[in-house]
């Protein structure tokens, strides 16, 4: 008897432990549903701020032979297409920081030791024009709505705040469009952090061959201070 009872007890613990494996698969397409859910509506707030101000940071990067390249920078974007703030630019081996003010499509800068902003076209830098980062179209909203094989990662924290990872990728032409690729056929892999009690889109990093073929660097962009106030004029050029 005592043996029967302890078939018994044997095959309802295998049976729970069935009936949660099973749960936990059924729930991994609750879980992309979530992800999704997230990922929409990060691009509600996203698209309804004014502004916001960005870090960029990366790694990864090869030294020489890249030619002109955005490798970081910090600034303030504004609804619909301005931009100012600082990149930073390779130029071979050697890193230098550029002022950037963008202004209705028109991009200026100031390089370093001058002491004047001068419009420029700014594919002379491999760079985009960074007012379009709050673009609706074409900005940072793309890296939401591109996203395929979207997965949750779960919470996490990034300083005081609560967020949500999700993981995913998105064509290299929506990065080569944002900011550089060297592949833009090539898929980008990308995990986004949005804040749970806001649902802002706090932080993506990007995994690619931004630099050179087949050498994979990263980009990281952190997002902050949603619709501050922000007055960006016209730089002097005279």
């Amino acid at each position: 008897m005592r043996t029967r009872l302890a078939s018994l007890s044997r095959l309802a613990a295998g049976l729970l432990v069935a009936g949660l494996v099973t749960g936990c698969s059924g729930g991994s397409g609750g879980g992309t549903q979530a992800a999704a859910a997230e990922l929409a509506r990060a691009k509600t707030v996203l698209d309804q701020t004014s502004s916001l101000h960005f870090v960029l940071t990366s790694s990864g990067v090869p030294s020489g032979g890249i030619g002109a390249r955005v490798i970081g920078g910090e600034g303030v974007a504004e609804r619909p297409r301005n931009f100012q703030g600082t990149l930073k630019i390779l130029l071979g081996s050697t890193a230098a920081s550029i002022e950037v003010i963008s202004l209705g499509g028109k991009v200026y800068i100031k390089a370093p030791f001058t002491s004047k902003f001068a419009l420029i076209n700014p594919e002379v830098f491999h760079l985009k024009d960074p007012g379009g980062l709050v673009d609706q179209q074409a900005g940072v909203t793309r890296l939401l709505t591109g996203m395929t094989g979207v997965t949750s990662l779960g919470k996490a924290r990034i300083g005081d705040e609560t967020v949500h990872q999700v993981r995913g990728s998105v064509p290299g032409s929506v990065v080569a469009d944002l900011l550089t690729t060297t592949d833009p056929s090539k898929p980008v892999s990308v995990t986004v952090a949005i804040a749970d009690q806001s649902g802002q889109l706090r932080r993506a990093v990007l995994t690619g061959p931004f630099f050179r073929l087949n050498t994979t660097s990263t980009f990281t962009i952190v997002f902050d201070r949603y619709g501050e106030k922000v007055t960006i004029d016209a730089p002097s050029t005279g």
